[in-house]
């Protein structure tokens, strides 16, 4: 009985080496997707810290603009951009000012019969 049973000395290495095979290139795979993930977080933090920069510039910017609108918006500045431009301007004569009182509220919507339609809930 010889010899038909057994595989030859040839294929015998060929599955073995083809798991050797799948196992590095498991491996390999994983080490490289481990390096592109940790490249991945390093980007997004120096995106992070860029950003909150820029938030914190932004912030300080929208700070002086404010402080620099009230000082726009302030009479005595007003006054003096007035007589700068010498546009004549003056204070307006207490004659010159209406005064409107302050309406109570705004009055009730009526139908055309004179009565103010129900509030509640219709029919059905």
């Amino acid at each position: 009985m010889s010899g038909g049973s057994r595989k030859s000395g040839g294929e015998a290495w060929l599955w073995p080496a083809l798991w050797v095979v799948v196992l590095c290139l498991g491996l390999g795979g994983l080490g490289l997707g481990y390096v592109w993930l940790k490249n991945q977080v390093d980007e997004l933090g120096r995106q992070i810290k860029q950003r909150e920069q820029r938030l914190a510039e932004l912030r300080l910017l929208n700070e002086r603009l404010r402080r620099q609108l009230a000082t726009l918006q302030s009479p005595r500045f007003l006054e003096q951009r007035v007589r700068e431009l010498q546009l004549g301007l003056v204070p307006a004569h207490p004659a010159q000012v209406w005064r409107l009182p302050e309406p109570q509220g705004w009055p009730e919507p009526q139908t055309a019969s004179g009565r103010t339609p129900a509030t509640g809930p219709g029919p059905g």
